[in-house]
């Protein structure tokens, strides 16, 4: 048995792969210890896995402002402290970082104290923290067909992104009921991510009574802070009520994917790798300012793969007739479904996770050669 420290808090795209990580690895026969940060959003996902033990560490994410970088310089210093002391204590055989502000001092610390690192980078933009630390890591994994200039191809692994155990496909009417939504009506489900959107909650408000007319009933994840959760009741196109269902919040991935036939979302990684998981179509809307506008490629590479359709922010007034003609069009919503199919990238997971297991406890004879990831 191993112990590995997986840092990976601070957003829900970061902090649900880390909980599947620490599932799968748990099921291996492994220990793992969660390094999350001291965000609201952290502590409403970890109130479900009281199982897992978690530790949360200092940090701010970057902002390019005097006082912001200074924020982040002094957050960074305590959290550089904070794990090196967590390091010493804890001794892990392993530290395994999903990118984002509460990687970095895990890392660096880890690289200092002569333990193995490994980052995973889902989005087909690296992150700045992932390009940044990769110089310290034993292994990068990345998305296929994605390389990263600063590193030696050696180093590099193609993979999935694990997805947490729940997140799978469930009858249509548990889905729908948990919600209270009636599991006969074409469901559409808006999601902004787990800091919520703007623009999506204003198109989906906007849209509510429209595809209502047409007997389609709403699905709205808000937002903290955005929604208190409410029910707002629409006349069908024969007269019958139909609801728009928002909620501020949801940590029920897999009843919210059961219930809808179409997403309406941005493009984190993490979101896709759910969709694909519980093969539902989806429109994808990315985040204009993300970081190297990483969201516009993911959500790219998944609309060439036959998964849905992308609309660019910019052009959000073409959203409402892209989502009407996917609803009123099964067999469309059949054929997005088959491809999604073919998106699954669950085969690489088992051999990252042995790929890990030998880094974290080496083989002791070179004759014993593990099966290998595709390297770039």
């Amino acid at each position: 048995m191993s112990k590995f420290v997986i840092a990976c808090g601070g957003t829900g795209g970061h902090l649900a792969p880390g909980v599947a990580l620490a599932e799968r690895l748990r099921d291996r026969g492994h220990e793992t210890l969660l390094l999350i940060s001291e965000k609201q959003i952290d502590r409403q996902l970890t109130a479900k896995y009281p199982n897992f033990r978690f530790s949360r560490i200092p940090g701010a994410p970057l902002i390019m402002t005097p006082t912001g970088l200074l924020g982040f310089a002094l957050h960074q210093t305590r959290g550089l402290l904070f794990s090196i002391r967590l390091v010493r204590h804890e001794r892990p055989d392993m530290i395994v970082g999903f990118g984002g502000f509460t990687t970095a001092a895990i890392i660096v610390a880890g690289w200092m104290m002569r333990v193995p690192v490994a980052l995973h980078e889902a989005n087909r933009v690296p992150g700045r923290a992932v390009r940044a630390l990769a110089r310290f890591a034993r292994r990068v994994y990345l998305p296929r067909e994605v390389t990263l200039e600063e590193v030696n191809h050696e180093k590099l692994r193609h993979a999935g992104l694990p997805v947490r155990q729940e997140i799978m496909r469930l009858p249509r009417p548990d889905g729908a009921e948990h919600f209270g939504l009636d599991p006969n009506k074409i469901t559409v489900a808006v999601l902004g991510g787990s800091q919520g959107a703007r623009a999506l909650n204003t198109w989906a408000e906007k849209s509510a009574p429209l595809l209502a007319a047409n007997g389609v009933q709403m699905l709205v994840v808000t937002g903290p802070g955005k929604s208190e959760g409410r029910v707002d009741a629409f006349k069908g196109p024969n007269g019958e009520t139909i609801k728009s269902v928002s909620i501020p919040f949801c940590d029920r991935m897999a009843e919210l994917f059961s219930a809808s036939d179409l997403v309406v979302s941005r493009s984190g990684a993490g979101t896709i790798a759910e969709l694909v998981a519980c093969g539902v179509p989806a429109v994808l809307v990315p985040y204009p300012t993300a970081a190297d506008n990483h969201q516009a490629a993911n959500a790219a590479e998944f609309a060439h793969q036959g998964g849905g359709i992308m609309v660019e922010e910019s052009d959000i007034d073409q959203l409402q007739g892209v989502v009407e003609q996917l609803v009123a069009d099964e067999e469309r919503r059949s054929e997005l479904r088959a491809n999604i199919s073919r998106m699954n990238m669950a085969s690489t997971l088992d051999l990252m996770f042995e790929d890990m297991e030998n880094l974290a406890s080496p083989p002791r004879h070179d004759s014993s050669s593990p099966t290998q990831l595709a390297r770039s």
